[in-house]
């Protein structure tokens, strides 16, 4: 498990609570935009308006995300990927993707996510922030995994009323490069997406395999629970990576960005064991600038 301290709370508040409502909040979004998706939604659906309805349904999904936080905890921040900001005043700010893996949820591919965490500092700022508690719900297995600042890692029913015990997390114990499977992501630009594979000719060799899976926040819960042995992409923002993060950290991994002692963010960010970590942040910055140019675009998993 990490060593990082607790981050100073409000007067009242424990991480408990706070994993407590991430736990909600993302199952009860989870629920939502599996059990309310609309029929035959295809890819067809997008080109029939300005607004498709992969947008609608991350907006609806984002509303009530929003007014379950502020229903529960109104003084605090929120922070969304569809840019309905809210300032608070508690010094917390809840970080939300309302639907990670727009991609996969289009196609139906079940591999996507609800992301929600709460954490301390502005994260807005590049390394100015640290998350406390965080959940990723993933609705096509019926399950949210989640974490608190030194309460651990584990993965729970998304039903409360499932007889079925929390399952506690641990990252991967694999040590060599050579046998490391390896998840990525790649960037919408063309320009970005022919630099990353340049990047994907270099490490591909020096690893067991590549996963591009198509979810930012599952990737992260896959290096938690120790399906993946490691992860690392460019183009992150907070609400992709806020959860996860801190579920890999408590499963006993390490998440850093582009050098040893930068944290996670566009630029790069980096999740595996101890042992792996720094070789695969190597990999991705070693003699090529393609995490610097991929940090100006969006990834995939917005």
């Amino acid at each position: 498990m990490t060593t990082r301290p607790v981050p100073a709370l409000p007067d009242g508040v424990t991480v408990a609570e706070l994993e407590r409502l991430c736990v909600a909040f993302a199952a009860e979004a989870g629920r939502f935009i599996r059990d309310e998706r609309p029929p035959r939604m295809g890819v067809s659906a997008t080109k029939s308006s300005e607004t498709d309805v992969v947008t609608v349904m991350d907006r609806r999904s984002e509303e009530l995300l929003h007014a379950l936080i502020q229903q529960a905890r109104p003084d605090d921040g929120i922070l969304g990927e569809e840019g309905a900001d809210v300032a608070g005043t508690s010094g917390l700010t809840w970080v939300v993707d309302p639907i990670d893996g727009t991609v996969n949820y289009l196609y139906e591919v079940p591999a996507y996510a609800v992301s929600v965490a709460v954490v301390v500092g502005d994260p807005h700022a590049q390394g100015g922030w640290s998350p406390v508690a965080g959940a990723v719900a993933d609705p096509s297995l019926r399950v949210v995994h989640h974490a608190g600042r030194g309460t651990g890692a584990w993965t729970s029913p998304e039903d409360p009323s499932d007889d079925r015990s929390p399952v506690r997390l641990s990252v991967s114990a694999e040590e060599r490069l050579g046998r490391t499977l390896l998840a990525t992501g790649f960037g919408y630009a063309a320009h970005v997406r022919a630099r990353q594979a340049q990047v994907m000719l270099r490490v591909l060799p020096l690893v067991r395999d590549i996963r591009r899976i198509g979810s930012a926040a599952l990737d992260l819960v896959r290096v938690a629970e120790g399906s993946v042995d490691a992860y690392a992409e460019s183009g992150l923002n907070a609400w992709d990576l806020a959860a996860g993060w801190l579920i890999v950290e408590e499963a006993g991994g390490v998440v850093v960005g582009e050098d040893r002692d930068s944290a996670p963010g566009k630029i790069l960010t980096v999740a595996a064991g101890h042992a792996l970590v720094e070789q695969v942040r190597t990999l991705f910055v070693s003699g090529d600038d393609t995490a610097e140019d991929t940090a100006q675009e969006d990834s995939d998993e917005e």
